[in-house]
């Protein structure tokens, strides 16, 4: 070919691929655990314990850290715990999720001066872990158990109002120290009882956000509160599959996505707050197994309360596979988090882990390894929506 001719052909080829409508990237799903095994001050150690979880095909692993009244910064023990699990996962590929929690009921930051301590707490981590650039700002604040009080003499939320002033105060702190950080607030049960006199105070996750969209209007804030929005969408035992529906209640579930869509949607809608489009990260997912006699000698606390809703592993598996499908092919989640990678020990605790207390794979590891690894490429495939029906015309 003629040394024009050739220009021209090659010419017109680049021509035909810049006009080539581009192929969209494939729908990718983190796929992760909560778990802190990683935080020990000895990096190899740490390491081993991150290496596990890839071993699982995990690529996102959540490590808490414990705020109480008066701490401002990490402790040299625990700033030397946070560096070694960091290290661990930045060898390993692994993104590192921070959840700040809050002290319990007995510490909630409820003053204006302990929300400051822990927005300046959280911000130090941030500051001395570079490579963090995801935290969680609380743990389940709709429960008594991790923030009280939750309600007034009157019957009134309390939780959702003072929640909503330490996830700005936290937000501000922590986009102070990077405005790459991802701040995800949240972190509620998926049950609550709304009952003030109730023994046990609780708040349902529908309450509990549609007050904190409340709060934050009262607020007049013009700047977000959170990027990213966490649920801890267990069952209600571990023998209820990720597909069960909750039409007629406030909880929920995995399967009930289009429900937590809408309510972010009320909740946020018309201010600086993303609603319906917010970012979702399903955290604590956890199935407790049975633990086969010959692992017991791994656990401990054989004369505790058992859990009565064990189920085999064969049924943990399909249920973490579903759980991945059923995310996989929801817009707006960005990632789920199993509760944990390895079994507690302690049998009064969670079983819930991949490998047993010993750090051997349960039965069904490849099985959650496939789904997670064919997720996180985007590979797994979605059922295609069904075409609306059209209105018939009146004669």
């Amino acid at each position: 070919m003629p040394p024009i001719r050739k220009l021209v052909f090659l010419a017109a080829l680049l021509t035909l691929a810049a006009a080539a409508p581009s192929q969209a990237a494939p729908r990718t799903l983190v796929v992760g655990a909560s778990e802190s095994a990683s935080l020990v001050p000895d990096s190899v150690v740490a390491k081993a314990r991150m290496d596990l979880a890839v071993l699982a095909g995990l690529t996102e692993i959540e490590v808490r850290a414990d705020w109480t009244r008066g701490k401002t910064a990490p402790t040299t023990d625990e700033l030397a715990s946070f560096q070694a699990s960091a290290l661990a996962a930045q060898l390993d590929a692994v993104r590192l999720v921070l959840a700040v929690n809050t002290g319990g009921g007995s510490q909630t930051p409820l003053s204006l001066f302990d929300r400051r301590q822990f927005a300046q707490y959280t911000a130090s981590l941030a500051q001395s872990l570079p490579y963090v650039r995801d935290f969680i700002v609380g743990n389940e604040p709709n429960l008594n158990m991790f923030w009280m009080p939750q309600f007034d003499r009157r019957g009134r939320d309390l939780a959702a109002p003072a929640y909503e002033a330490l996830l700005a105060r936290t937000y501000d702190s922590l986009k102070a120290v990077s405005l790459g950080i991802n701040v995800i607030g949240g972190a509620i049960s998926p049950r609550g009882a709304d009952r003030a006199n109730s023994a046990r105070q609780t708040h349902s996750p529908t309450t509990f956000l549609r007050d904190l969209g409340a709060a934050y209007r009262k607020s007049r804030r013009v700047t977000p509160i959170m990027d990213m929005l966490v649920i801890h969408p267990y069952g209600e035992t571990s023998k209820t599959p990720p597909t069960a529906l909750h039409p007629k209640s406030t909880s929920i579930s995995i399967a009930d996505y289009p429900k937590l869509v809408k309510m972010l949607r009320d909740a946020f809608r018309g201010t600086a707050q993303r609603g319906a489009s917010l970012p979702i990260l399903y955290g604590e997912y956890g199935v407790q197994t049975q633990i086969p006699f010959d692992k017991l000698g791994a656990y401990t606390n054989f004369g505790g309360p058992s859990a009565a809703d064990v189920v085999s592993e064969t049924i943990q598996g399909a249920y973490y596979k579903r759980a991945i499908q059923l995310a996989y092919c929801q817009p707006t989640v960005a990632g789920l988090l199993f509760f944990h990678v390895s079994d507690e020990p302690d049998l009064g605790r969670w079983q819930s882990g991949l490998f047993y207390a010993d750090d051997t794979p349960k039965s069904d590891l490849a099985i959650v390894k496939s789904a997670a690894q064919a997720a996180q490429v985007g590979t797994l495939t979605c059922p295609k929506a069904k075409p609306k029906p059209k209105p018939r015309r009146r004669r």
